[in-house]
């Protein structure tokens, strides 16, 4: 069972647990407090916390609808100290207090946050990487900032950018970077920026930001098949890939880059696509 699927079963068992801990849930799993706050999102498309926290109110809520008698004790009941910080999560989670929900007595339009699958995902074999020093290297595009929840949207950053591309001046032929942004524990979401490298010398084209690929050395992860398998292979690379490679990475400019080769086409998803992570030296 992978890490991630091991810390959903451990909280599924234990959220009502207020001693329940990113330390416990990263011992649980066999790894790294700093490894599971990266791959738990990646996997899931939601923060750690953030899973946490939903589940714990979520049935919180469900025992509220079903006429419990004492907020306090449903407070206790789902790991939270008081009534007071117990009403603050539930509304910042549902828009609601907890007391306004028990006299409406429906979950009718809640986001409730239900249980993760148990199920494994789809295994991903990730050929051996290649692993080179790479110079810096400068890129032209747009970014925007996505939450766990919205991250559906970024092929809508894509659309934005894809009109500018035939105006960039390239050295080689086209390729195109997704690169995402540092993701924190406890911060729900990420920068995702979408672009292109610029030819050396050239200026940055109205409309468009830039940034720079820092140099160092990189793992190039192949990925096989359709784009829209892309998580399952970045999963498999924190899971498998890294270890094996016996290298942790470096994650103070961005999480991961995704590549798009040359032969890469949006229109069917199909195409070179790399994952690349910075290593640490």
């Amino acid at each position: 069972m992978s890490a991630v699927l091991r810390t959903v079963w451990f909280i599924e068992t234990r959220f009502r647990d207020n001693e329940l801990s990113l330390d416990a849930m990263a011992e649980h799993a066999g790894v790294s407090r700093s490894h599971l706050s990266r791959i738990f999102p990646v996997a899931t498309g939601l923060q750690l916390s953030s899973y946490l926290r939903g589940r714990r109110l979520t049935e919180a809520a469900r025992e509220l609808v079903n006429g419990a008698p004492d907020i306090l004790n449903v407070a206790l009941d789902v790991g939270y100290g008081s009534h007071e910080a117990f009403t603050r999560a539930f509304r910042d989670q549902f828009g609601l207090t907890p007391d306004e929900l028990r006299r409406r007595r429906t979950l009718d339009t809640l986001s409730l946050v239900e249980p993760l699958r148990m199920d494994s995902p789809e295994k991903v074999t990730l050929p051996k990487p290649l692993v080179e020093d790479r110079p810096a290297q400068r890129i032209a595009g747009m970014s925007n900032h996505f939450t766990f929840q919205t991250m559906d949207n970024i092929p809508h950053l894509w659309s934005r950018f894809g009109p500018y591309l035939p105006e960039l001046a390239t050295d080689g032929p086209l390729t195109t970077f997704g690169i995402s942004g540092p993701m924190q524990e406890g911060v729900d979401g990420f920068d995702y920026f979408a672009g292109a490298p610029m030819a050396k010398g050239s200026e940055l084209i109205p409309g468009l930001t830039e940034m720079t690929l820092p140099a160092g050395t990189y793992a190039r992860f192949k990925h096989d098949g359709h784009i829209s398998k892309i998580r399952a292979t970045c999963m498999a690379v924190y899971e498998t890939g890294l270890p094996a490679l016996g290298r942790d990475p470096d994650t103070r400019w961005f999480s991961l880059a995704e590549y798009y080769g040359p032969d890469f086409d949006p229109t069917t998803g199909l195409g070179t696509v790399e994952v690349w992570i910075k290593l640490q030296n």
